[in-house]
């Protein structure tokens, strides 16, 4: 039987209130959406690269979203876990490594690394800041820059399934 990407179970978040609970409501949301758009396809799908002008895919999208957490959420905000890849197999091994018989582990990572990344800042203020290589940022501004980099992808992923599919607004 061929693998198929499941559709993530509805987000909803607070729409008045404090900003955190706000900012982390948006957060799930986006990320529920890239399992949306990649839901009811095939690991084949997935892996696909539709587009020729680019390397993009799917499945590449998922990993490096799991990479992007992982980099926030454990490495800079906390340091608290290892690199997701080997810094020596490049900045787009997340991109290039393409192989359908990765998908379902791949999405099982990036929802993995959901639940760790929530768990890494939980006991930290918004005010909190760490180093982000770029200077000083608190958590309040690495949530906005996360929903920011979601929302990119997932109109990157967006553009994709049109390609394969022809399904939208997914």
């Amino acid at each position: 039987m061929t693998w198929t990407a499941p559709a993530p179970a509805d987000v909803e978040g607070p729409l008045t209130g404090d900003d955190r609970p706000i900012l982390e409501g948006y957060l799930a949301w986006q990320r529920s959406n890239i399992l949306n758009i990649c839901a009811g396809l095939t690991a084949e799908q997935l892996s696909l690269r539709p587009l020729p002008a680019t390397n993009l895919s799917l499945l590449g999208l998922v990993r490096h979203l799991a990479k992007v957490e992982r980099i926030w959420f454990r490495l800079r905000a906390t340091q608290t876990a290892e690199p997701f890849y080997d810094p020596i197999l490049g900045k787009d091994h997340d991109f290039e490594d393409i192989d359908p018989a990765q998908a379902e582990a791949a999405v099982a990572a990036l929802v993995e690394e959901w639940k760790h990344s929530d768990a890494a800042v939980a006991t930290m203020s918004f005010d909190d800041t760490f180093d982000s290589g770029r200077g000083p940022w608190s958590l309040r501004m690495m949530y906005v820059h996360l929903i920011g980099e979601y929302s990119r992808h997932n109109g990157h992923a967006d553009l994709l399934r049109e390609h394969i599919d022809g399904v939208t607004g997914r």
